[in-house]
């Protein structure tokens, strides 16, 4: 019997849970095998390079995830697709980088554009092939009906719309206004804090609960978990239980969870037949303190072009293709992940322009193979503000967030930082100094000059804001349509 954390009451999230409270289910003979695998994509909200057991993390262990990562490949040179969370997400299911299809930074509650009706994402290109998707967490690239999931290749849904700090205060300022939806309907208009604290106890059972039902269909299901993202909550099973305080709890309800998937894959027989993917949208939201993770030695954290904002782990499992046991060196990105899905399962790619590419060379376990040896770090509307070719990365001067020097906050409250700090260019040798201390830029120019004359390329396809260059390949985002 499968034990799920305590908390979950009668009502509405007895109503959002199904008639079900347990994905464990006796175990039945194995469906014939599909062409394709099942894919279970978790992505996690601000969870740090630093974070699992397998990377450094400390008064808790993640040991359903090091067994994943155990069981597969692991990543140590991945990034996201842009240090903040609206932009990061609309890279994964786009194969983009965010820049190109108009949606940087983060979208608020109120925002009138989100993903366009052009782009083609995960989601709509396995439906083509067939696949039954769903997404259960946050969604965060548009609140209108016309951008929620249900209208972009997902079956189903059940999540928010947005992070889970964002909300208008309601007219009395008593509670906030985080809409809990089900595919198109708003089942909890206000989702309180202690709502929050069934978050993953409730997506995760959602996930396990569509593998069940979907165990003869190829299914895709994309789990982008709201936590560890601020603020923190726990379910009553795992608060207190971690040496790490809060943050420490919520890792390890995280960890059961992805034990817990693990677990429903065995019991219905798909566990070989499904491709699991774990990773993280940015780094640590580091001025909240001991509410934020780690960025496992990484300069500085989330909403910057650091190691620390844009390195994060990442696993990927397939016990029908993937080597376990295999680390990949190679440098690869979240916007990575559309086109290996696309070879993965002979999908179409879409038609117009992406910035992904496959990296099935490193899933089959040619760890030497480079797929990716360029990566463009955009942040604010449009700035290019550093690139990486091989191991050499070039940051060019920027204003930009710093965290140093200041005092994190704590017990949830944040710290101060500087959002505008002007940040100097250097030269960095990754192999060496993945911290990015040492600026080598007088020592080696000839690197200089090729990193240049590569951002020089990036900007006239993708435009660069400090260069006041509009860029001629830049799409637009989907704009609100009233009526």
């Amino acid at each position: 019997m499968i034990i799920h954390p305590a908390g979950i009451k009668a009502g509405l999230w007895g109503t959002v849970l199904t008639t079900t409270l347990s994905c464990s289910t006796t175990k039945q003979p194995a469906p014939s095998p599909v062409k394709s695998p099942n894919i279970i994509l978790i992505y996690l909200d601000d969870m740090g390079n630093g974070d699992l057991s397998l990377t450094g993390a400390t008064g808790y262990t993640t040991p359903h995830i090091d067994k994943l990562a155990g069981e597969g490949l692991r990543f140590t040179h991945f990034y996201s697709p842009q240090a903040v969370s609206t932009a990061s997400r609309a890279g994964l299911l786009t194969g983009c980088y965010p820049n190109r299809i108009g949606l940087p930074g983060a979208l608020g509650p109120q925002s009138r554009i989100g993903i366009s009706d052009g782009e083609v994402t995960i989601a709509e290109m396995l439906k083509e092939k067939g696949y039954r998707t769903a997404i259960f967490g946050k969604w965060h690239l548009g609140t209108a009906r016309q951008f929620l999931p249900t209208q972009h290749g997902f079956d189903r849904f059940c999540g928010i719309p947005y992070s889970n700090d964002m909300w208008p205060l309601h007219p009395t300022g008593s509670y906030p206004d985080l809409p809990l939806f089900m595919d198109e309907e708003i089942v909890n208009k206000a989702v309180t804090p202690n709502d929050q604290t069934q978050f993953t106890t409730l997506f995760t059972q959602k996930t396990c609960d569509f593998i069940r039902e979907n165990r003869d269909h190829p299914f895709f299901i994309y789990l982008p978990h709201p936590m560890p993202h601020v603020p923190l909550h726990v379910s009553d099973r795992f608060k207190g239980k971690s040496e790490q305080g809060h943050y420490g709890d919520v890792m390890m309800e995280i960890d059961w969870s992805v034990g817990e998937i693990i677990r429903t894959l065995q019991e219905t027989g798909l566990e070989e037949e499904t491709l699991v993917i774990f990773t993280s949208d940015n780094g640590p939201w580091i001025n909240y303190g001991n509410h934020a993770g780690s960025t496992g030695g990484l300069r500085e954290g989330k909403g910057t072009t650091f190691e620390g904002g844009h390195r994060v782990p990442c696993i990927m499992r397939w016990k029908g293709l993937i080597p376990e046991g295999v680390v990949s060196n190679s440098l690869a990105s979240a916007i990575d992940i559309l086109p290996t899905l696309a070879e993965l399962t002979a999908a179409p790619l879409p038609t117009h322009k992406i910035d992904g590419v496959s990296l099935l060379p490193i899933l089959k376990g040619n760890t030497e193979a480079t797929p990716r040896e360029t990566f463009y770090y955009y942040y604010r509307q449009n700035s290019l503000e550093a690139v990486r070719h091989g191991h050499w990365k070039l940051v060019f001067p920027h204003p930009g967030r710093t965290y140093e020097g200041f005092k994190p906050g704590q017990d949830g409250k944040p710290g101060e930082v500087n959002e505008n700090f002007p940040v100097g260019g250097g030269l960095y040798d990754l192999r060496r100094d993945p911290g990015e201390r040492y600026d080598l830029s007088t020592f080696y120019p000839e690197q200089v000059r090729l990193l240049d004359s590569i951002a020089a390329k990036a900007r006239e396809d993708l435009g660069d804001d400090l260069h006041k260059m509009e860029g001629s390949g830049r799409r637009k985002p989907g704009y609100l349509v009233t009526h």
